[in-house]
């Protein structure tokens, strides 16, 4: 997610890097605060002993060590729609065939629209879509994890679990206290998204998700977490989907 972000700021709206720094600089004083937003600021005013900027010399092309192959596998099994991390696993798999994808750049075209509205306020919706986004995907590993202990016979934590995030490790940030405040509320929550906490927040950020997927698609800038997060909600929050025809299909 942090990485579409970085990408939207970069490709459409064509922001220097020092201003991008600022941003995420901004964005951890809030509710956005987090180990990985704070090494994101850090990251992009590195600058190497020729005095450039370090990050656009790093090759585009991503490996991973097996835990969202694993949380992918895990989700398949459990049959819980655990989509943000395994459109992130994907990305890396896409990141890997630099090869074909620069002989793709220059055969197949992509948009010719632009980005013309207003860049401060496409900023403002961009934080708000990284929360809203963050956040749905807090929701599907809880989803997870709840689906495993009742296969499994398991009393789990989930607010323990939360604060052990929190103690040590990369996703350590502000957003995991408000979680274990969730699960202390209503030990039985079946989903993030309905605590009135989490819910309030999403429902004021929501549309500004909408923009971004929105402008990514017509700008033509891959953003399959954030697009991920906002089909899910969608998905989530309908009564009726389309299942139906799938059911009559088969």
């Amino acid at each position: 997610l942090i990485c579409e972000v970085y990408s939207l700021m970069k490709d459409v709206l064509e922001l220097e890097q020092g201003a991008m720094a600022e941003v995420f600089a901004d964005w951890n004083k809030g509710e956005l605060n987090s180990f990985l937003i704070e090494i994101t600021r850090d990251i992009l005013q590195f600058k190497d002993s020729d005095g450039e900027y370090l990050l656009p010399k790093i090759r585009d092309t991503a490996g991973q060590k097996g835990t969202g192959k694993w949380t992918g596998m895990s989700a398949l099994e459990y049959g819980v729609p655990v989509t943000l991390i395994g459109e992130a696993v994907f990305a890396r798999c896409l990141s890997a065939l630099k090869d074909e994808r620069v002989k793709a750049n220059g055969e197949l075209p992509g948009s010719s629209v632009k980005f013309t509205g207003d860049k401060k306020e496409f900023l403002w919706h961009l934080r708000k879509a990284l929360y809203a986004s963050k956040l749905i995907s807090y929701a599907q590993g809880f989803m997870l994890l709840r689906e495993a202990a009742k296969v499994n016979n398991w009393n789990l934590n989930y607010g323990g679990i939360a604060l052990m995030w929190r103690g040590g490790c990369i996703i350590r940030s502000v957003f995991l206290g408000n979680i274990k405040d969730a699960f202390t509320k209503n030990p039985q929550l079946s989903n993030l998204l309905l605590d009135p906490y989490f819910s309030q927040h999403i429902s004021s950020s929501q549309q500004s998700l909408r923009q971004v997927v929105a402008q990514a698609a017509l700008v033509g800038v891959p953003a399959p977490a954030l697009s991920a997060a906002l089909t899910f909600y969608d998905g989530y929050r309908s009564a009726v989907l389309p299942a139906n025809l799938l059911q009559a299909q088969r």
